[in-house]
């Protein structure tokens, strides 16, 4: 039996030696912050590493709602994540809309055979 990566079961294991904690913190309303943070494997605090943050939001759009997740890049605490969010919420939709264009290009240069 193999996992989604391909990688049989009995051939899994754990990085010991980049494991974190994850804690997610959203308003309810518009966006989730989650904050992974650096651990040991006794699960004290790693602080050799940075934490990681990252966002998490949906867009509408006529289809229905698009998941948007996104890194946010130079946050050192939660209140500048927060801050930064927006912006890292932006570049990855400009992300999507750009790969979306991308794929739409591929799509149409297609030779169609009868």
């Amino acid at each position: 039996m193999s996992n989604a990566n391909g990688t049989k079961i009995a051939e899994i294991k754990i990085n010991t030696g980049n494991l974190y904690k994850e804690e997610a913190f959203t308003d309810l309303t518009f966006a989730t912050i989650r904050r992974l943070t650096p651990v040991k494997i006794d699960g004290s605090i790693d602080e050799s590493r940075e934490a990681i943050f990252t966002g998490m939001t949906q867009l509408m759009s006529p289809n229905g709602p698009i998941p948007v997740q996104c890194m946010i890049e130079g946050a050192k605490n939660l209140s500048e994540a927060a801050e930064k969010l927006p912006g890292a919420i932006e570049k990855a939709v400009q992300a999507m809309i750009a790969e979306a264009k991308e794929m739409e290009r591929q799509e149409s240069s297609r030779i169609v055979v009868p």
